[in-house]
């Protein structure tokens, strides 16, 4: 990285808070992709540790007026390579800004820097007595400001939908260097075009995210955990769109497949409840009344045993919730020597029957073990390909073009939180006319004349 761009960053935000050590640079340079698909990894950067929106403005204006690339990380948590740097670039870590602003509880809100946790968040509301913030995508170090901008999704998305429903407010700062924000603590803003929303979910490439006010949803008093076990994943998916028209709504719905949740439970020394069928459906239900909450559960095995369920488990006790939990999270670790790729399709309910059988077939087709977990409750499903030593197999290419193709034949979408990032754009012809990718590079010249953000992601 050329000394006269890092003497501008030691002069704006202090040279303690600039990392250009090679080997600690990397570390920036990098987020959780998968190695078999990330791309490569370019470390000639340097590192900007700013504390304020207006450190991060004046870096943007610097790198603007100089076209040099900058890249915002946060937690790193990306699995689409969005934080992946790939040429010199400028990035900008928000681990400083990471304060917790304001706890509003008559509007139902908090306002964070950037940088905040989703630890950070998830420890202060448990010891809050009735408000929470819903959203949680699995990784705890992820940001506020990296949820914001993949619009991050999770196992609740199925109540309460992604982060583009939780965030009243941001503050951008946009490459320019100007510092603007967009929303606000309304319920309704029938006001110009929605801009906060075009934001959220843009990987980075229209603005940095700086601060954002999230919305606090009341805590139900009763939360529990139900598994359903199926013979057949056709008789599992009906199961689950059946219970959405009869109006039942739980917190979350995972897909699980037997022997992916198996493996897990394996991997660290645990014991799965149920033995039976080859698919599980794992419901968490929360309710205001405990007698609401076992009306659930009744409701939901008798739908299920309708569609033919072969087992079923309560989990009634705290420490059988927190064992079934833990084995579910714990399935994409205990894939990682194998994970090649993991896809994150979005497809409607209606479609899913149709989606869980065309994976099967083109596992089956192109010889390769394609494990099958998913938020069912929302449509989106993650399809992890595995080979040994995670090496991508030889028709790769193929197949994840036939994975696609299925796809956008069940009218679904690409990604649903992963986010498209370096990995997925080339892709984007599958799902988007030309004029459609055309408006959408036409919006990033508006926002990023010069190209300096994020370039070489999301679209």
């Amino acid at each position: 990285m050329d000394q006269k761009i890092i003497e501008k960053i030691h002069e704006i935000v202090g040279e303690t808070w600039v990392v250009t050590d090679t080997e600690k640079v990397t570390v920036y340079c990098e987020d959780q992709t998968e190695k078999a698909v990330m791309p490569k990894v370019c470390t000639d950067c340097v590192v900007a540790k700013p504390s304020s929106s207006e450190e991060v403005s004046e870096i943007l204006k610097y790198a603007n007026k100089n076209k040099i690339p900058v890249i915002a990380r946060g937690g790193g948590t990306s699995l689409s390579g969005a934080a992946v740097a790939i040429m010199p670039s400028i990035i900008i870590s928000t681990e400083r800004m990471n304060k917790i602003i304001e706890v509003d509880e008559t509007a139902l809100t908090v306002e964070c820097e950037a940088g905040v946790t989703l630890l950070q968040l998830v420890e202060l509301f448990s010891k809050h007595e009735s408000l929470y913030f819903p959203i949680h995508p699995g990784d705890e170090g992820a940001q506020v400001g990296g949820l914001v901008a993949m619009n991050a999704g999770g196992v609740r998305a199925v109540r309460y939908g992604v982060m583009r429903d939780q965030v009243k407010e941001i503050e951008v700062v946009l490459p320019t260097g100007e510092i603007i924000h967009f929303g606000g603590k309304l319920i309704k803003n029938n006001a110009g075009l929605d801009l906060k929303n075009l934001i959220i979910g843009s990987e980075g490439i229209l603005g940095i995210v700086t601060k954002a006010t999230l919305s606090l949803k009341p805590k139900d008093k009763y939360t529990g955990s139900l598994l359903v076990s199926f013979n057949d994943e056709n008789d599992a998916v009906k199961s689950v769109t059946e219970i959405f028209k009869r109006g039942i709504r739980p917190l979350a719905v995972e897909y699980m497949e037997k022997s992916s949740i198996l493996r897990a439970a394996k991997d660290i020394g645990m014991t799965w409840p149920s033995k039976e069928g080859k698919v599980d459906l794992y419901f968490i239900v929360s309710e205001r009344k405990e007698d609401d909450l076992y009306d659930m559960y009744e409701t939901i095995v008798g739908i299920c045993e309708e569609n033919n369920a072969a087992d079923s488990f309560v989990a009634e006790s705290t420490r059988d919730q927190k064992n079934i939990l833990d084995i579910r999270s714990h399935v994409y670790p205990s894939m990682h020597d194998e994970m090649v790729d993991a896809i994150d399709a979005a497809v409607p309910i209606s479609e899913l029957v149709k989606y869980v059988n065309g994976i099967a077939v083109i596992a089956e087709k192109y010889n390769v073990e394609i494990s099958t977990i998913g938020h069912i409750g929302d449509g989106n499903m993650h399809n992890s390909i595995l080979n040994k030593g995670a090496v991508k197999p030889s028709n790769y290419d193929e197949l994840v073009d036939e994975i696609f193709s299925l796809i956008i034949k069940c009218n679904g979408a690409l990604t649903g939180e992963h986010g498209i990032g370096k990995v997925r754009n080339s892709k984007l012809k599958f799902q988007f006319s030309d004029v459609e990718l055309r408006l959408m590079n036409d919006i990033k010249k508006i926002f990023d004349p010069n190209g300096i953000l994020n370039p070489g992601t999301a679209i």
